[in-house]
């Protein structure tokens, strides 16, 4: 019996909050490797609802230590817009980025949702970066590497407060996983707020399971769980197809071993894929990669199980 809701995919084209163009090639490398075509065949209802639009990419410098401000602050409102849509709906909403400032928008409609309803919010965040930075840490003023901040009500005004109160997030709420890349500020931060983070260094002395046993220790039934799913997440070797590769990320096995027991809860409510790079990608293979680890998240097991 089909466990989840109806899906909606939700493009976002945009390289808006990037060091690198191409991100904004995501969601269609994402359809080109099928996927609604694979999650229709696990027997879910899949919606693909398009492209939201918003402005250029004017590929300038930082103002204010910010890059973007204003086209990344319209983009996020669309996200969040069109997110909070489709939960209010009863639908799952899926979200084809484009960079990973755009959870910013999207995580704020989920908090938003979760905070109406009543119900309790897990984040986990797959990432090679704990996306912590502000503008005093950062001289490169790249946004998508502050949604973490944002969300948790550091940064400008803007999107800290883009649902209307701040911070959406409490750091409690999140966990991170897979992190392996934080500038030296940013650690910092990091401590001060007490961000739950299971790096790889954690990982490799204890094993994936018995961290993702502890990034899921109290979601049960009345747990709305996100994941954003940063595909930067995986190790270089396996997932060429982003712009900031960092070494020495979890395996295909650990990453479906992470998908399967984010699914075995019964209680994922609204997704991520961002940072997908089709310019440094190899035949996609990085985008039929991203789909298999998503088919996986939503039921489909390697394991001799039903």
């Amino acid at each position: 019996m089909q466990r989840f809701p109806p899906v909606s995919l939700i493009g976002a084209p945009t390289d808006i909050g990037a060091g690198h163009r191409g991100a904004s090639m995501g969601p269609e490398a994402l359809r080109v490797a099928r996927l609604g075509e694979a999650l229709a065949a696990r027997g879910l209802e899949v919606v693909d609802r398009g492209n939201l639009s918003g402005p250029h990419n004017p590929w300038l410098p930082p103002v204010d230590g910010y890059r973007h401000l204003a086209e990344v602050v319209a983009w996020n409102r669309a996200v969040m817009e069109a997110v909070g849509a489709e939960l209010a709906q009863g639908r799952l909403p899926v979200l084809l980025g484009g960079d990973h400032c755009l959870a910013v928008g999207s995580i704020t409609a989920v908090a938003a949702h979760c905070r109406q309803a009543g119900r309790k919010l897990r984040v986990l965040w797959l990432d090679a970066h704990a996306d912590f930075n502000t503008s005093t840490i950062t001289p490169s003023g790249n946004v998508h590497g502050m949604p973490v901040a944002c969300l948790c009500g550091h940064g400008p005004r803007e999107l800290t407060h883009l649902g209307g109160t701040a911070p959406a997030l409490d750091p409690a709420q999140i966990r991170q996983i897979g992190i392996r890349s934080v500038d030296p500020g940013e650690k910092k931060l990091v401590h001060d707020v007490g961000l739950d983070i299971y790096d790889m260094r954690h990982i490799d002395e204890f094993g994936m399971r018995r961290a993702m046993e502890e990034a899921l220790d109290g979601v049960d039934g009345d747990t709305h769980l996100h994941v954003s799913f940063d595909v930067d997440f995986l190790d270089p070797s396996i997932a060429p197809g982003v712009g900031t590769t960092v070494k020495g990320g979890p395996t295909y096995r650990e990453a479906q071993l992470v998908m399967e027991m984010i699914a075995d809860t019964g209680r994922l409510g609204s997704l991520d894929i961002v940072e997908l790079n089709p310019a440094f990608d190899h035949h996609n293979q990085t985008a039929e990669l991203a789909v298999d680890l998503v088919e996986s998240l939503f039921g489909k097991s390697t394991l001799m199980r039903a």
